[in-house]
C-alpha cells in the first residue's frame, strides 16, 4: 500500500513544525538519540524541549522560530504509512509551500485557538482548495492556552468550518489539541472529556486511502536524452501510471509514437520490465525519435490533451503585480514556455471569495486568468502550473479549462505518397537533393559562405538555394522573437522547409546560427539521412573583432539580450560531417572545402537499380 501524503499548512507561530514533531515522537519514530539531542539544544536555550527542532534543519529557522523550507519524514502507524510534508508559513516562504502540498494526498490545517482563523490561514486553505486538496484535517491547537475550554473550541471550528464550506471543502475531522503536550496527538485527552472523537493519529488512520496512482493514465515526463554510441536512453520520472516493455508510447506534443524495447536502472537490471508511478528509469525505444526534455509519454488510448491556450486559477506570489500582457515562464512537470496573459478573468479576495474590482493581481491574490503559450503544450485538466520570472518563482495554481485543446492531432490526416521519388528526381537531375546545415556564432562567416557556395553550384548546373537566418524572418518566422522558444520554432520551420526542399530535388543550403544541440538534432531527423551538420568554426574572439552587424558591440552595451555568445549559450557540434575553420583559412580555401564535400555527397550512387521498374 502506499504511503499517504499529507501536508501540514497554517499560519506562522500556529504551531505545524510542533505538532509534527511531537507526532513523531508519540509513534516512536524519531531516529535514537534525537530527544537527547532535542533536550540539549533546549537546555542551552534555557526553554522546555522544543519539538519543532525536530524539523527545522537550518540554523537561521531556529533562530527565527521560523520554517523556511519544506521538510518531508515518513513514518507508520499500525495501520499504514504517511509521508508529512511540513510547508512554511510566512508569505514570503509560500512558494516552498505550493511546491510542498503540490505533492500531497491531504491536509492538516493547523489553527491556534487563542489566534482563530488569520489571514493567513484563510490563504493556506485556499491554496489546499486550489491544488485540489479534497481531505482536510483541522487541528485546532494549543488549547491548553485557552484551558482546554469547550467554548474557546467550538467558536474556532464554527469559523474555519464555516470557511471551508465555502470552498467546497468538508473536513474530514475538527480536533482539539495541545501539541507541545501531547494531548490529543496520538493518546486521548483526558484534559478534553467534553471531546469525543479521534485523536490526530486515529483521524489520519480514518482517512480514505487514494486510489493507486499506478492505476491512473500513463504520464512519464521526459527529463533528458542520453546517448552512449548508437543507442539512445530516454531519462524520466514516471508521474503517474505504469509501463512496460513492449507498450506503444505516445510522444506529446510531437504526436510520434514507438514501443518500448528496454527498461534501464542503475545498477543495471536486465530483468525490469515495468515501472510505476514515482520510478526515474531510462527507456529505449524501437524507433529513432526525436524526442528531448519537456516531452511527454504516455499510451495511445489515454493522451494528454494539447493546448496552446488554457485557463488557470494562480496564486500570485510576487511583490510584482501580474497584469494583462506580461510575459512569464510556465512549468508543468518538465515541459516548459513562454507564455502571455491574455485576459484576467477575476480576482478572488480569499478572506471573504468576494471579486476584486481591479485590473491587476497583487501579491497574496488569487485570480483566473486565461494563458496562452506560443506552442501547443501537453495538459491535463485540473493539472498544476508554476510560473516563473527570471527564474524565480512568482506564482502557481491549476489548470481549470483548456481552451484549444485536442486530444491528439486529427485522425482525418492522411499522409501522401508522391508517385514521383526523390530518387527517381535524382536520376533526372544527376544529383541527389541534400540539406547542407551551416551553424556557428554570428560573424563565423556562415552566410557569406553560404552565398558563394551557392553561386557556385549554381553555376555548375545544380538546383540550389539558401535559407538564411536574416532572410526567414522577413517571412516565414517573421511572427518570432528571440527567446529560446521562439528560436527553436525558428529552427523546426526552417527544418521543415529545408526536408521538403530537399525532398523536391534541390541542394538546400542553411546558414543559421541554431545554438542548440537539440534543434539540430531535430532538423537531421526531418531530413531524413539528406541531412549534412557543417561546423563554421571560430572562437568568439574572431567573431566579435570581425561584428560584420555590429551586433556583438550592442549586445555588450546590453542593447540586445540573450546573444548568442554573451548571454546565451551555443552548443558546439560534437561530430559534425564537416568542420570548416574561418580563422585558420581564408574565404577561397573555404569556400572550395564546401563545395568539394557538397559535390561528393550529392553524387548519384547505385540509385539506378532502386528505379528501373519505375
Amino acid at each position: 500500500m502506499n504511503p499517504l501524503r499529507i501536508v501540514m499548512v497554517g499560519h506562522v507561530d500556529h504551531g505545524k513544525s510542533t505538532l509534527l514533531g511531537r507526532l513523531l515522537h508519540d509513534t516512536g519514530s524519531l531516529p535514537d538519540g534525537k530527544q537527547q539531542e532535542l533536550e540539549k539544544i533546549s537546555q542551552r536555550r534555557g526553554s522546555d524541549i522544543e519539538w519543532s527542532f525536530v524539523l527545522d534543519a537550518f540554523q537561521a529557522e531556529r533562530d527565527q522560530n521560523v520554517t523556511i523550507d519544506t521538510t518531508q519524514v515518513a513514518f507508520k502507524s499500525d495501520n499504514r504509512g504517511y509521508v508529512m510534508i511540513d510547508a512554511p508559513g510566512h508569505r514570503e516562504f509560500l512558494k516552498n509551500m505550493i511546491s510542498g502540498a503540490a505533492r500531497a494526498d491531504a491536509a492538516i490545517l493547523v489553527v491556534d485557538v487563542t489566534e482563530g482563523l488569520q489571514e493567513q490561514t484563510r490563504r493556506h486553505a485556499y491554496l489546499a482548495h486550489l491544488l485540489g486538496l479534497k481531505n482536510v484535517i483541522v487541528a485546532i491547537n494549543k488549547m491548553d492556552a485557552a484551558g482546554y475550554g469547550q467554548a474557546a473550541f467550538i467558536k474556532t471550528k464554527d469559523a474555519i468550518t464555516s470557511y471551508l464550506t465555502s470552498l467546497d471543502i468538508v473536513p474530514s475531522d475538527v480536533i482539539p489539541l495541545a501539541a507541545r503536550h501531547g494531548v490529543n496527538v496520538v493518546n486521548a485527552a483526558p484534559e478534553m472529556n467534553w471531546y469525543h472523537g479521534p485523536t490526530l493519529l486515529a483521524a489520519l488512520d480514518q482517512l480514505p486511502q487514494q486510489a493507486p496512482p499506478h492505476d491512473l493514465p500513463l504520464r512519464f515526463a521526459v527529463q533528458d536524452v542520453y546517448k552512449f554510441g548508437y543507442e539512445r536512453i530516454i531519462v524520466g520520472r514516471v508521474e503517474q501510471g505504469m509501463l512496460r516493455t513492449g507498450d506503444r508510447l505516445f510522444v506529446s506534443p510531437d504526436q510520434q509514437s514507438a514501443i518500448i524495447k528496454a527498461i534501464k536502472v542503475w545498477p543495471d537490471q536486465p530483468e525490469k520490465n515495468e515501472a510505476q508511478t514515482g520510478e526515474s528509469v531510462g527507456l529505449t525505444l524501437s524507433d529513432r525519435l526525436f524526442i528531448e526534455r519537456g516531452h511527454v509519454l504516455s499510451h495511445e488510448n489515454a493522451k494528454p490533451s494539447q493546448a496552446s491556450a488554457f485557463k488557470a486559477r494562480l496564486f500570485w506570489l510576487d511583490a510584482a503585480p501580474l497584469q494583462m500582457g506580461q510575459t512569464y515562464k510556465l512549468r508543468s512537470g518538465t515541459q516548459e514556455a513562454t507564455v502571455t496573459v491574455i485576459v484576467i478573468d477575476r480576482i478572488i479576495d480569499t478572506q471573504d471569495l468576494s471579486a476584486i474590482d481591479i485590473d491587476y493581481v497583487a501579491a497574496g491574490m488569487v485570480a483566473e486568468v486565461n494563458l496562452r503559450a506560443h506552442d501547443a503544450l501537453a495538459l491535463d485538466h485540473a493539472g498544476r502550473i508554476v510560473l516563473f520570472n527570471n527564474g524565480v518563482v512568482v506564482g502557481g495554481g491549476v489548470i481549470t479549462e483548456l481552451m484549444t485543446a485536442t486530444s491528439h492531432k486529427s485522425d482525418n490526416i492522411t499522409a501522401t505518397h508522391h508517385l514521383v521519388t526523390a530518387d527517381i528526381r535524382a536520376v533526372r537531375a544527376g544529383y541527389h537533393g541534400q540539406v547542407f546545415w551551416l551553424t556557428g556564432l554570428s560573424g563565423a562567416g556562415k552566410s557569406t559562405l553560404a552565398m558563394r557556395v551557392e553561386k557556385m553550384l549554381f553555376e555548375r548546373g545544380y538546383q540550389t538555394y539558401v535559407l538564411d537566418g536574416d532572410n526567414v524572418r522577413h517571412g516565414l518566422c517573421t511572427d518570432l522573437g528571440f527567446s529560446d522558444t521562439d528560436r527553436r520554432e525558428n529552427i523546426r520551420r526552417v527544418g521543415e522547409v529545408a526536408a521538403l526542399m530537399a525532398d523536391a530535388g534541390m541542394v538546400v543550403i542553411s546558414a543559421f546560427i541554431s545554438p542548440f544541440a537539440n534543434d539540430r538534432a531535430r532538423a537531421r531527423m526531418a531530413a531524413k539521412g539528406r541531412f549534412h551538420e557543417i561546423y563554421i568554426r571560430a572562437d568568439l574572439r574572431a567573431c566579435e573583432a570581425r561584428d560584420p552587424k555590429g551586433l556583438y558591440a550592442k549586445a555588450r552595451a546590453g542593447q540586445i539580450r540573450d546573444f548568442t555568445g554573451i548571454d546565451s549559450p551555443y552548443e558546439n557540434p560534437q561530430t559534425p560531417e564537416l568542420v570548416i575553420d574561418t580563422v585558420a583559412h581564408d574565404i577561397d580555401h573555404c569556400v572550395t572545402q564546401i563545395l568539394e564535400y557538397i559535390e561528393n555527397a550529392i553524387s548519384l550512387k547505385p540509385v539506378q537499380e532502386k528505379i528501373r521498374a519505375f
